[in-house]
């Protein structure tokens, strides 16, 4: 199947042979669905935290987070060109002359672009205010798209979403990644001032993002009081994954070589294994909101955080406990810790087995990094949810499951997928540390299972892609998971560009 020039095209790459044949396997065989039990639900694998409570746990982070390194991670490189899917689609109708009247969409946005917070840049670049006042009152759409979208002008079209001026301030507009440093200094500051950020980005705006942070560091430092330590990673090469024609056979380009494509999110495992800190938080980078209505998302982030390390603090104890002794009686207490508490079921098979053989078995499942996934109400969005799923070795474990995952032939899981009350926005709190300090290898608890096939298409040939194990499923899967419930206030995501025009975001 691969010639040598194949291989050495692999090689190069920082791939394996047997990796690779391997993705070639499971384009031949698909990934299996997802054997889901039940929704977890509020008191069934869910938390809801009473206001006692995540005071409770906001104090313990305050108290015990002042001795830990804790560290932002922000996937931040996917491009805003979705955002503008509507206005770039209205704009091929004004240039080809079969464009009607704003409608919709389309309409609020021209008739709201004074709310948005690049209205100035935007004039800027048109040469001045005038110029863009004039374009609107002659109704020249043509124009301000093309400086909306195109290198003319902003070139929205084509950059991230974290360098789009999203929120207004009177000292002027920010973007994402800015937020996402005013948050940092709000919950991640330890107690020597230092605030602790990772971005995820593509290779070809690393300047754009490192142009933009040395423009405003000195400002934020200033304003926190805070000094802030900014990394940024890219996806490596070696995560992608190669694709196929529609027989399965490897997909070659004009000058036959292999096509390799990015494998989504899931590839940020190993950029996430990289990272070094007690405490970990991810948040995706267009989930912000302005300052005035911030201050929930921080006593849930704290309180999330604060619940992960009691549980840690649990786990470590149970796991010395357990490695002292064979005793019954502790034997069932981690039984009891890990089924009523973390949610883990034992396969059948565990009655039968001898007492060491349990302590083997519970030991495995104590020694594996820790999350907290904070879920919100569903309204709707789309995403995966919170459900209990039997895992390859029988256990039954929470686990965040995407729709794509479920069989959608399959009546009896469609109604489980149905009878879901959440869904995941993606925040989450990781603590990827043993107790005796060493750092887990988080590229030993993923599901290779759980990955993807999703149909593109490159010069204009059909093909299969592969996707990974999303980062906060599949390759999440064997981790201990906590699900809580959090706020609605918490999750404002930026979709489309009119989500911009929304309420908590003006």
């Amino acid at each position: 199947m691969f010639t040598q020039e194949d291989k050495i095209q692999i090689e190069q790459r920082g791939s394996a042979l047997p990796v690779v044949e391997q993705q070639i396997k499971n384009f031949e065989t698909g990934f299996p669905f997802a054997n889901v039990v039940k929704a977890a639900t509020v008191g069934d694998g869910l938390i809801r935290l009473s206001e006692k409570e995540a005071d409770e746990m906001v104090a313990h982070y305050e108290m015990v987070s002042k001795v830990l390194k804790v560290l932002k991670f922000v996937p931040a490189s996917g491009a805003a060109s979705r955002m503008f899917k509507s206005l770039f689609s209205y704009k091929t109708k004004l240039e080809t002359g079969t464009a009607e009247a704003p409608k919709g969409d389309m309409h609020d946005f021209f008739d709201c672009l004074p709310e948005f917070a690049f209205y100035q840049d935007l004039a800027e670049s048109m040469g001045g205010m005038a110029v863009l006042e004039k374009a609107e009152e002659e109704k020249d759409y043509l124009k301000i798209l093309d400086y909306v979208l195109t290198e003319k002008g902003l070139n929205y079209g084509q950059l991230p979403k974290g360098l789009l001026a999203f929120h207004k301030y009177e000292e002027g507009a920010r973007t994402p990644f800015e937020e996402h440093l005013v948050e940092g200094a709000n919950y991640c500051k330890d107690g020597d001032g230092k605030v602790p950020l990772h971005f995820t980005i593509s290779p070809e705006h690393r300047h754009a993002f490192v142009k933009l942070l040395n423009r405003i560091i000195e400002g934020y430092a200033a304003q926190f009081q805070a000094t802030f330590e900014i990394g940024f990673s890219e996806q490596k090469p070696a995560t992608d994954t190669i694709a196929v024609d529609m027989k399965n056979q490897p997909f070659r380009e004009a000058d036959g070589s292999l096509l390799f494509r990015p494998a989504g999110h899931g590839a940020l495992i190993e950029n996430l294994n990289d990272i070094e800190a007690d405490v970990i938080f991810i948040k995706n980078i267009d989930n912000v909101v302005p300052d005035r209505i911030k201050g929930e998302t921080y006593r849930y982030k704290k309180a999330l955080a604060g619940l992960l390390l009691s549980y840690q603090q649990k786990i470590f104890q149970h796991i010395k406990d357990l490695s002292k002794t064979d005793d019954a009686k502790w034997v069932k207490e981690v039984e009891q810790f890990l089924e009523k508490e973390l949610c883990v079921l034992p396969p059948a098979a565990y009655a039968q087995l001898s007492l060491l053989k349990k302590v083997s078995y519970l030991l495995g499942k104590l020694l594996r990094p820790l999350r907290v996934c904070g879920m919100v109400k569903n309204e709707g969005e789309p995403g995966g949810g919170p459900f209990w799923a039997t895992n390859s070795d029988g256990t039954v474990s929470l686990q965040v499951i995407e729709s794509a995952q479920f069989d959608e032939n399959n009546p009896a899981q469609m109604g489980i997928m149905k009878d879901s009350t959440h869904f995941n926005p993606v925040d989450l709190i990781c603590a990827p540390y043993k107790q005796d300090g060493e750092k887990y290898n988080l590229l030993e608890y993923t599901d290779p299972q759980a990955g993807f096939i999703a149909y593109k298409s490159s010069d204009g040939r059909d093909l299969k892609a592969q996707e990974l194990p999303g980062l906060w499923n599949g390759a999440m899967a064997n981790w201990n998971t906590l699900f809580v419930e959090v706020p609605i206030i918490t999750f404002n995501p930026v979709k489309t560009v009119n989500d911009l025009l929304r309420a908590n975001h003006q």
